[in-house]
């Protein structure tokens, strides 16, 4: 919150100072996320990344039931095994239980990976369009309204639509444009369900 503060109050002063030192300064936004979504390109890379989270989560659930039924199996023979038995047995179930929680930080890792992969270029297209818009129009600089700390903007600072527009009218055309880091809005990670130690413990 402090961050976000200190940026409002420096674009303040700076929009206080610009007449006198650098004159007009154009500034607008650009919500890069929705970009995103909203593009027919990022649509068709959401689906894709939906479709692996599904075929993830889908091993994830089967390999849960797979434990809790293990841990049944378990608490019902503590009553009848032996000490070193039952010792063997808890220490098979923790070995395959961490080995879920592994699989799970894999899971996670390979959807954070593709969804780089599958939005690398998008992004790099969008930046490429922004940076048309900006030197066509003399935008001193475009800020990300959900990296750049932007809290409020007038609707005509913000590039948003415009965005999408054209780069959905491009219809798969070069964007042109440098490159820009990859983004991550991994909003699909958050839902997967992480293995539960307190259904599984002992």
């Amino acid at each position: 919150m402090r961050s976000k503060l200190a940026i409002v109050v420096a674009a303040l002063a700076v929009s206080l100072l610009a007449p006198k030192v650098y004159g007009d300064i154009k500034i607008a936004f650009v919500d890069l996320q929705r970009a995103l979504n909203e593009t027919e390109d990022g649509r068709r890379a959401k689906n894709q990344l939906k479709k692996l989270f599904d075929k993830r989560q889908t091993s994830l659930d089967k390999a849960q039931e797979g434990m809790k039924v293990l841990k049944e199996q378990l608490e019902r023979d503590s009553k009848v095994l032996a000490r070193d038995a039952l010792a063997k047995r808890a220490e098979e179930y923790q070995k395959k239980f961490i080995e879920l929680q592994t699989t799970y930080v894999e899971y996670q890792r390979e959807l954070a990976e593709k969804e780089a992969e599958l939005t690398k270029n998008i992004f790099q297209r969008m930046e490429g369009i922004l940076r048309r818009m900006g030197t066509t129009e003399g935008y001193a600089v475009i800020l990300d309204r959900n990296e750049g700390g932007v809290v409020w903007g007038r609707t005509d600072l913000d590039l948003t639509d415009r965005l999408i527009q054209e780069y959905n009218s491009q219809a798969g055309g070069g964007g042109g444009g440098g490159k820009a880091p990859a983004k991550a809005p991994a909003k699909a990670q958050k839902t997967k369900r992480r293995p539960d130690p307190a259904r599984h413990r002992e």
